[in-house]
């Protein structure tokens, strides 16, 4: 076979190493200390055995489309087809950020919808649509509160949070330059009195998730958000956990000034799997004009970017955000509309609370029973058969589970946090508590050497993430 016809059959990185003279390395424009000196290894196969390997890869791996995913404070883990099919249109995917205006109307018409339901459904005026993950709404929030605070004339460094935050809320802060002030719970929830400790002068914001991720709602919100305003901060929502309360209360009614929306985890497109996120950020009428620009606006039927804003923080993404998990978002919201979005909030809440009730006998579930969206149970009774929760997490993978989420969050020793989910069926929660309580039962020492039956055996967690392998070798031959 000649090597034009190869070239032509097969994709170039695909050719025989014995080709490789004719893939000339020497012309390469890079610099010399990181361009190839030679040739890649890359054998030369058949494309059913490319489809092969890579279809025997997929079936190592666990992914939404297989399983269970009973993970925390990650929301939806399901993404529904229809909105991946529309994610996939050309008329969307072929759009390029500077077309004119005039000729982009209909997906301008969709961001501007879009920013009014998210603004509605979290109770704020305004919506910005850039920020590419709920991390980057975070640190635009904070950048929102840093130039409110400038502007009138306080020099606030000081960001308070419960120890019941996402890790990312002290990371975001610290980011931007914030000294963290972390104050105990009480009872799984905000402490009143510790906060009124904590407030002063330096403090520029309160973040917070409500409801929490110990899956308790925080009934004293407004006392919380009293407590902030009079001492001239502002109360910021992580949206994390927003799929709890949609249609029932929204950050607006809890007098939160600003929050971020995690469009892929809520909205359609799942947590997690390396795809694009995004996280649009909400705020009061009093911080609208310090949103990023531009943010799409109307008049009479046209529709245009808006990069007026007086006191705005500046851009925060490359244009306009993640276009298609936008797309993706709104045509969820449309399908599901006000009723099928209170629906999913009641779904989870009820498949959180059915799930915990099959659980709660067999592990510690620390502070009150009842829950929203997700459970955080304790397995420090583990311990006194030699096992800790990283083992039943393991085990779990045998039974053809993917684990919850363990050691999160930090003030439950040996916690499970476990999340359903609006998506679940009540056999599949009856399956994995199956599961679950079978392990617990199980011989120790089957437990504490688990997984059995999955491609990679249990690592060395220490090592890898000291030493991970992020390159493949191919074996010689």
């Amino acid at each position: 076979m000649s090597l034009e016809f190869r070239q032509a059959r097969y994709p170039r990185h695909l050719l025989m190493e014995e080709h490789a003279e004719e893939r000339d390395v020497k012309d390469n424009p890079l610099p010399d200390n990181i361009a190839r000196k030679e040739a890649p290894r890359i054998p030369d196969v058949p494309e059913y055995e490319v489809a092969r390997h890579f279809t025997r890869l997929s079936q190592m791996n666990y992914g939404v489309d297989t399983g269970f995913y009973p993970l925390g404070s990650c929301t939806m883990k399901y993404n529904p087809k229809f909105t991946e099919m529309l994610g996939k249109e050309s008329k969307a995917t072929e759009l390029h950020p500077y077309q004119p205006e005039e000729g982009i109307q209909g997906s301008l018409q969709i961001m501007y919808e879009l920013q009014k339901m998210l603004a509605e459904i979290g109770g704020m005026a305004q919506v910005t649509l850039q920020p590419a993950a709920g991390a980057q709404g975070e640190m635009t929030g904070l950048m929102i509160v840093h130039q409110y605070h400038m502007n009138n004339g306080n020099e606030r460094n000081e960001v308070i949070l419960p120890d019941t935050s996402h890790g990312t809320n002290p990371a975001s802060a610290a980011m931007l330059g914030y000294k963290t002030v972390e104050i105990p719970s009480k009872d799984g929830c905000v402490d009143l009195k510790a906060l009124e400790q904590a407030v002063g002068e330096k403090t520029a914001a309160f973040m917070l998730t409500n409801p929490n991720t110990l899956g308790l709602f925080e009934e004293d919100v407004k006392e919380v958000a009293d407590i902030v305003h009079e001492a001239g901060g502002l109360l910021y929502y992580d949206g994390a956990n927003l799929n709890a309360i949609m249609g029932k209360t929204n950050p607006g009614a809890m007098n939160f000034d600003i929050m971020h929306f995690n469009l892929h985890k809520t909205f359609s497109t799942p947590h997690g799997g390396g795809g694009p996120g995004a996280g649009p950020v909400g705020v009061t009428e009093e911080l609208r004009s310090y949103l990023p620009v531009p943010i799409v606006e109307k008049n009479h039927d046209k529709y245009y970017f808006d990069h007026s804003l007086e006191n705005s923080i500046g851009r925060v993404k490359g244009f306009y955000g993640n276009w298609l998990v936008l797309l993706k978002t709104y045509a969820y919201i449309k399908f599901k509309g006000k009723d099928g979005l209170t629906e999913a909030a009641e779904r989870a809440v009820l498949n959180s609370n059915y799930l915990r009730k099959l659980l709660e006998e067999h592990l510690e579930l620390p502070y009150k029973s009842l829950r929203k969206h997700e459970f955080v149970l304790s397995g420090k009774k583990l311990k006194d058969k030699g096992l800790r929760t990283m083992d039943l997490a393991k085990r779990l993978l045998d039974h053809g589970y993917h684990a919850p989420t363990i050691y999160f969050p930090l003030i439950v020793d040996e916690a499970l946090m476990i999340e359903p989910t609006e998506t679940e069926r009540k056999e599949t929660l009856d399956g994995f508590a199956e599961a679950f309580i079978n392990i617990l039962n199980e011989d120790p020492e089957i437990v504490k050497n688990a997984p059995h039956n999955t491609t990679v055996r249990r690592v060395d967690e220490t090592k890898a993430a000291k030493k991970p392998i992020l390159s493949y070798s191919m074996r010689e031959k």
